[in-house]
């Protein structure tokens, strides 16, 4: 019996021992994250936003995990701190112009000492200019849109049916035949608050790719300019640009933020994150099978910068596609090493957001001048291959099979820009609409094929 006992204690010590150390793991590569992903959303919020602290800490960081933090803002240094239980402090530091950064294997003083050559943001009074240029609207209202429906379907999505599981729609803009006919947004934010696009910003990231194709700077369908890939008997080296538009690269890169994986560690633990993705081995053929990965568009980044150079890789988002585009709210943030984070890490107004899905519709061409190379559309929203369609890093409704549809009541040829908690562009050239929904939709509940339904059900 005293055996049988010892045995009993001894088996529950181990499990004790086995579940401690599993705790301590589990924080020991949980909270580095979590602190860093608190510190940037704040960061960001706060100084280049323009936003309430209160409500960022009520709306952005009000999850159960977010609350295991202490995050302190300095206004004296334009900076972040967040801390889990003081067992573990990341800061997020902002730099006019750049946006923020959060300070990743590099010392804050490197990071600070960084010198950019930005683009000198022109001096227009938007509300002076007609839309799409500007922000100066027309009175008239289309016949063919029944405007009751149509705000009936917006106010919708504003209204919380679960307050415990909020959808938190922010903002939300409706552009039909290239005039804005429907805006609103929610209590604390308007058409001047900067919102994050999250994975939106890869879609901006192959229009970038597009300019420099179009430049006659860069081949997408040879083998892709990766300084870690360049020895040909590397099984990297055959990866192509389009390989990497079209997420079908073969790299060995998990993307999961339910936990820590490549993703997380790219995001929030390393100062070159592009060349973190580039380090990664090889998993499948390039081209053979499509996995969606944010280390791709790192990459994709990465290779902007390295065909530019830094005297004009800076300003080369700004002075070839967001001024041309009357995108003068949008901010894209560099990683630590310098290098834009090119899957993630983009601010824009939702009407900027909504110039740029009416550059997609109206096949690369903006304000009378073609931005994108002519086809780069038809080629970006061209599925290879599977029922879940995608393109240049950009979404589509359907795949090879047009009778399958992810958003079953829109039509087949709509393609979208798709965003964490619920980001959205859609894009539908048959009903000439750009549509973008803005939100903290923090638990998958937004409904966007209804949301979809009723706005094509305003158009008579």
């Amino acid at each position: 019996m005293i055996k049988i006992k010892r045995i009993i204690v001894r088996s529950l010590l181990i499990l004790l021992i086995v579940a401690i150390g599993s705790l301590i793991y589990y924080c020991w590569i949980s909270f580095p994250i979590l602190a860093g992903y608190g510190s940037k959303v704040m960061c960001s919020a706060i100084f280049d936003a323009g936003r309430n602290e209160k409500q960022v800490r009520d709306q952005d960081l009000s999850s159960y995990m977010m609350k295991l933090g202490d995050f302190k803002i300095n206004d004296a240094d334009s900076s972040v701190t967040g801390s889990i239980f003081g067992l573990v402090k990341r800061k997020a530091i902002y730099r006019n112009g750049l946006g923020t950064v959060l300070v990743s294997e590099l010392s804050e003083q490197k990071i600070r000492s960084q010198h950019f050559n930005l683009a000198t943001r022109p001096y227009v009074r938007s509300d002076t200019i007609l839309w799409p240029m500007g922000d100066k609207l027309i009175d008239t209202f289309p016949a063919a849109i029944d405007s009751i429906k149509l705000q009936f379907a917006i106010q919708k999505i504003f209204v919380e049916k679960d307050t415990i599981l909020p959808v938190r729609t922010r903002a939300v803009v409706v552009l039909y035949n290239g005039h804005l006919i429907a805006e609103r947004y929610a209590d604390g934010f308007n058409a001047n608050t900067k919102l994050a696009g999250w994975s939106m910003t890869k879609t901006i990231t192959g229009a970038l790719i597009g300019i420099l194709v179009k430049q006659g700077k860069l081949n997408i369908d040879v083998a892709a300019p990766v300084p870690e890939w360049a020895n040909p008997n590397d099984p990297r080296h055959s990866i192509t640009v389009t390989n990497l538009l079209q997420q079908r690269s073969g790299l060995d890169f998990v993307e999961n933020y339910a936990k820590s994986s490549d993703a997380t560690r790219m995001l929030f633990q390393r100062a070159d994150m592009g060349g973190y993705a580039a380090s990664r081995p090889i998993k499948n053929k390039p081209g053979s099978s499509f996995y969606y990965s944010s280390g791709n568009s790192n990459i994709l980044s990465r290779i902007i910068r390295q065909t530019l150079g830094d005297s004009s890789y800076y300003s080369f988002p700004y002075r070839q596609l967001f001024y041309k585009l009357g995108m003068y709210s949008a901010v894209l943030e560099p990683d630590a090493s310098g290098t834009f984070v090119g899957s993630s890490y983009m601010y824009a107004t939702a009407r900027d957001w909504a110039r740029f899905g009416l550059l997609y519709l109206n096949d690369g061409v903006f304000n009378n001048e073609r931005i994108l190379p002519e086809g780069w559309v038809t080629k970006s929203i061209k599925p290879v291959s599977g029922k879940r369609g995608y393109g240049y890093q950009i979404w589509l409704n359907t795949g090879n099979d047009t009778l399958i549809k992810h958003y079953p009541d829109a039509p087949a040829d709509m393609f979208y820009a798709d965003g964490f908690e619920s980001q959205v562009i859609f894009i539908i050239p048959s009903k000439n609409l750009v549509i973008v929904r803005l939100g903290l939709t923090q638990h998958n509940n937004f409904d966007g094929n209804i949301f979809l339904h009723d706005v094509l059900e305003s158009i008579k």
